[in-house]
């Protein structure tokens, strides 16, 4: 589901999505500093937002499986940077939640700088989609990423997860909100996807804006 409905994705590049994302994903590596990520010129996508905001529900969706990244219900089980890869034609980087977790402050201090020098430093970084849940919007935390995006240029899209949590016309109210604020940020990308694990609702969409970024099928 994306705000502006026309032009809807088309059915090519529906199709192109579902295709990358049913084939084999595999976990590579967790990484808990820079000297631990992998050593890969593959295309790469990155999924940050605040402790708790569904990221890893998200990559279970986008791939179809129940238990690629692992999920948990208590904020900042995510401890470290988990890259996924898709077909050999994309990577998948599922990064630690910022801002509140049940951990001690200096870890979650750690956490949140190591997330900042990959986002700042990662060469073959093509988008980093920034999760924002549907309940809460934007919060203080999303800026400051955004606006380091901003600073060192690295392409981000917006996406709202839990959407099946509000209500429609909050729904609607919120999309407007976060259209507006992304208006003054250089490096957002103007589209907003709407999505929702639970209802798989924008799945296909997220899957076809991805697979547009990947290695074209058959040059892998």
């Amino acid at each position: 589901m994306n705000t502006n409905e026309p032009p809807a994705t088309d059915h090519e590049a529906l199709e192109n999505g579902r295709l990358l994302f049913a084939k084999e994903c595999t976990f590579i590596t967790g990484a808990v500093d820079l000297a631990g990520l992998p050593d890969t010129a593959l295309p790469e996508i990155a999924f940050a937002g605040r402790s708790n905001v569904g990221k890893s529900s998200l990559i279970n969706a986008l791939t179809g499986r129940k238990s690629l990244a692992r999920t948990s219900n208590t904020p900042g089980r995510t401890q470290q940077l988990n890259f996924f890869n898709l077909d050999d034609r994309l990577m998948l980087a599922d990064l630690p939640g910022y801002g509140y977790a049940r951990a001690p402050k200096t870890q979650v201090e750690e956490w949140t700088a190591l997330i900042g020098d990959y986002l700042k430093g990662r060469p073959n970084l093509r988008r980093a989609c920034v999760l924002i849940d549907s309940r809460h919007g934007i919060k203080d935390t999303d800026r400051e990423v955004m606006t380091m995006l901003d600073t060192t240029a690295v392409s981000y899209q917006a996406v709202l997860t839990k959407c099946d949590k509000i209500k429609p016309t909050a729904l609607s109210t919120l999309v407007d909100n976060v259209t507006a604020e992304l208006a003054s940020h250089v490096a957002a990308h103007p589209d907003i996807i709407i999505t929702s694990s639970v209802k798989g609702d924008g799945v296909a969409d997220l899957r076809a804006a991805l697979a547009a970024l990947a290695v074209p099928a058959g040059e892998q």
